[in-house]
């Protein structure tokens, strides 16, 4: 029987309720570990949200020339790709430091120790908090350089808007992340393109009213569009809508709990079958 199938006899009576912060703690601080010794991942960080918006932020301004509909709220594009960054780099942050252990064969060891897996869910949310930042805030900063735009601007309501991207990449992340623990390496892929099925349906750069009724109805289950149509509704018609804000937190709690349910389930299943010590493709 493998070691990790079942947790030592002082572990066993613990109640699951039971919360290390120290633990959690050791764990952000390995991953911080991860970052501050390796130059080359501190720069892609802030590589992808700085290029998209430069990209974007040529583009809005052409657009703002051309289109009326943009040029009643110059910077709708360039905070479109901002948002988009921080769902982007939230499912990122779980995923990637999460595939991390894998790739270093490292689970084993880690689920010896006494951590648990709600302690590590917690690192994993932690530690891609503090990814999304390190990547988002320089391209913010660029674009008041670059463009004269500052997604700032968008005042308290872009704390909630923060908040619920990021909540939702974290639970794709945890989604994939059991994904890839239960069925090995060789769905690592999945990690990487996820988040982009529901691109289409967030009304990313254009509003949900384009798409046709049936994919409305799927796209009001989506936080995101919730959150990209109160984006627009700001910044084109000066308009904070509370009620697209309550949709995406209560849809966020769902996300949130199925995500850390799959998390638990997977990692229960790869416990049991003695996966956590055989990480192969």
């Amino acid at each position: 029987m493998s070691i990790l199938r079942e947790y030592p006899p002082h572990l066993r009576r613990s109640s699951f309720a039971a919360f290390s912060v120290g633990r959690i703690f050791a764990m952000v601080r390995r991953y911080v570990y991860l970052l501050r010794g390796s130059w080359p991942r501190i720069l892609e960080l802030a590589y992808w949200p700085t290029m998209q918006v430069v990209m974007f932020g040529f583009l809005t301004q052409f657009l703002a020339e051309t289109s009326n509909y943009y040029a009643q709220a110059f910077g709708v594009l360039l905070s479109a790709v901002l948002l988009w960054d921080i769902l982007f780099r939230g499912q990122l942050g779980v995923t990637m430091s999460f595939l991390e252990e894998m790739w270093s064969r490292n689970l084993g060891h880690l689920f010896v120790s006494p951590l648990r897996p709600h302690e590590m869910i917690v690192a994993l949310m932690t530690i891609s908090f503090f990814r999304t930042l390190i990547g988002i805030i320089p391209a913010t900063i660029l674009a008041v350089l670059f463009f004269g735009f500052s997604v700032y601007s968008l005042g308290f309501p872009l704390i909630g808007f923060f908040f619920n991207l990021i909540v939702m990449g974290w639970a794709i992340g945890l989604v994939m992340s059991g994904v890839v623990l239960r069925y090995g390496l060789g769905a690592e892929s999945l990690a990487w393109v996820a988040v982009f099925a529901v691109a289409p349906i967030s009304g990313i750069y254009y509003p949900i009213g384009v798409l046709p009724e049936w994919l409305q109805s799927v796209a009001f289950f989506i936080p995101a569009s919730h959150v990209f149509e109160g984006m627009r509704a700001i910044l084109v018609n000066g308009e904070y809508r509370a009620d697209l804000m309550i949709n995406a937190i209560l849809i966020n709690v769902v996300y949130l709990s199925i995500g850390s349910a799959a998390f638990f389930s997977f990692f229960r299943t790869a416990r049991n079958r003695g996966l956590l010590l055989n990480l192969g493709e």
